[in-house]
């Protein structure tokens, strides 16, 4: 046997290149063309496969929202609307409008029922959206096909395509449809906990309102009412700031040692402030600052609540250059119109590494409020709210030693010593019957004790190694000059 000549295997190759365009694009013969192509090529006839498709992508979570759109739109008077599923073979990367109009490199698609995705619209409720789905619309301005794609492993967000219309047809359609979106937005008004996505994008969970009573905020008069004056305030009086010319879009930064109370603040505010959306950003969230942004203009009268702001908003005079992220959160603060109700709420442990520019014009940071170490009457307060739902048997004298031994701790250290006392009470009973004095002080020597140097840095107590009892503590070097002890009714104490 010989091998095929040149001119043999490149006639081969042609034939074989042909069948396998043939076979790829299933149109075997005008009955055999695949059927979602055939669906979208007979409907939209010769004329509107000549036009442009026009495409919109949007952020994953917008999805929901382009549902709630289309199913509003859909419906309308003189508008005719058939939904088809397309399935997709496995691990198949997509498809696009075009390629259903040209009918060529298209897998075995086949129509099916709209495949669906159950998405939250709500706090305890959901909205079955498309994955894939293409609309056949019949209306005043023609017929016309829309692809909605949801977002996949293979798409980053939700892509809706128009094809069978002229382009500024196609997106007037686009508009209408985004209008729908804009107010019918599910996310307005409510509570929204940023995140990412795991495809990098930014996600929103709808979280519960907080309940925190002003009682409950255990703070200064004086300083709880600066805070409420900037941020309550404000939207009490909104139109008649904007009547005498008065910006409304402000920042409000709270800034103190760790366990101080400021997410504690921050969340009674947020619960006061019903009819805005309430966006809040933390840890990795934080980068997404922009886009959630300009989602809280959308969505106006919105809070943005940025913890630990300091990880993206150092002062750039540190390192070795600025955080692009710096430079998002001045242009979200810059970017909206002085009348829009727009409070930016930024909490730090570390006022002193901020970027001075967050104060460098109104709408950025207006007022800095400091949420210092609770007094002796703060702690009282605090005690008595930690403890309220445990039936703790002491007596004045008892909490005022309690009070004595804590000066110059947080809340987060008051807070956890009622639960340390309440845990060495169940060690005595077997059902809890009563939290006494002996519970709190075994709880209290054990906070205090040497060797809980790391728990009470945890809790937002510095340690000062100098003035530690005999043996000294555990753990790394604590930071300087917060803690001493000294005797107390035989017991140690803590005095900051």
């Amino acid at each position: 046997m010989t091998g095929a000549t040149d001119d043999e295997a490149r006639e081969f190759a042609r034939e074989f290149r042909s069948f396998l365009t043939w076979l790829h694009a299933g149109r075997f013969d005008e009955s055999e063309r695949n059927p979602v192509v055939a669906l979208v090529q007979d409907f939209l006839g010769d004329e509107g496969t000549t036009h442009s498709v026009v495409t919109r992508e949007l952020p994953a979570f917008e999805h929901v929202n382009l549902q709630t759109a289309l199913e509003h739109w859909m419906p309308q008077p003189a508008r005719r609307v058939d939904v088809h599923g397309i399935a997709t073979p496995p691990h198949y990367d997509g498809v696009r409008l075009q390629q259903l109009i040209n009918g060529e490199g298209i897998p075995p698609l086949r129509l099916s029922a709209p495949p669906l995705v159950d998405l939250p619209n709500g706090p305890g409720t959901t909205l079955a959206c498309f994955t894939l789905a293409a609309l056949t619309v019949d209306d005043a301005r023609g017929r016309y096909v829309v692809l909605v794609i949801g977002p996949s492993q293979h798409e980053h967000g939700a892509i809706v395509e128009i094809a069978g219309l002229p382009v500024d047809v196609a997106q007037a359609v686009l508009a209408e449809l985004e209008d729908l979106r804009s107010r019918l937005n599910v996310y307005r008004g409510h509570v929204l906990d940023v995140g990412t996505s795991p495809m990098g994008g930014v996600a929103l969970t709808f979280a519960d309102i907080p309940t925190t009573a002003r009682d409950d905020v255990v703070l200064p008069e004086i300083v709880l009412e600066r805070v409420e004056r900037h941020a309550l305030g404000v939207a009490a009086h909104r139109e008649a700031l904007l009547a005498v010319g008065q910006h409304v879009k402000r920042g409000l930064l709270l800034f103190g040692p760790p366990g101080t109370g400021k997410t504690h603040t921050t969340r009674y505010l947020v619960g006061r402030m019903p009819g805005y959306t309430r966006l809040l950003l933390s840890g990795r969230s934080l980068h997404a600052v922009g886009s959630v942004a300009e989602l809280a203009r959308d969505l106006q009268p919105a809070v943005m609540v940025l913890e630990d702001v300091d990880l993206v908003a150092e002062d750039r005079s540190f390192g070795h250059g600025s955080s692009p992220v710096l430079f998002d959160l001045l242009d979200a603060m810059d970017g909206a119109a002085p009348d829009a109700d727009l409070l930016f709420v930024l909490t730090t442990n570390r006022a002193d590494l901020l970027e001075p520019a967050l104060a460098a014009r109104p709408g950025r940071v207006d007022v800095a409020v400091e949420i210092d170490l609770p007094g002796a009457a703060a702690r009282r307060r605090l005690f008595d709210l930690y403890a309220r739902d445990v039936p703790i048997e002491l007596t004045e004298a008892d909490l005022e030693d309690v009070v004595e031994r804590t000066d110059g701790v947080t809340a987060s250290f008051l807070k956890e010593l009622v639960r340390r006392a309440v845990l060495e009470a169940l060690r005595d009973q077997a059902t809890l019957r009563a939290v006494t004095a002996e519970h709190t002080a075994r709880a209290l020597d054990d906070l205090l004790d040497s060797a809980q140097v790391v728990t009470r840095s945890l809790l937002g107590v510095g340690n000062d190694p100098e003035n530690l009892p005999p043996g000294g503590g555990l753990g790394p070097p604590p930071r300087p000059g917060w803690v001493s002890y000294g005797p107390m009714r035989g017991r140690p104490r803590y005095r900051g």
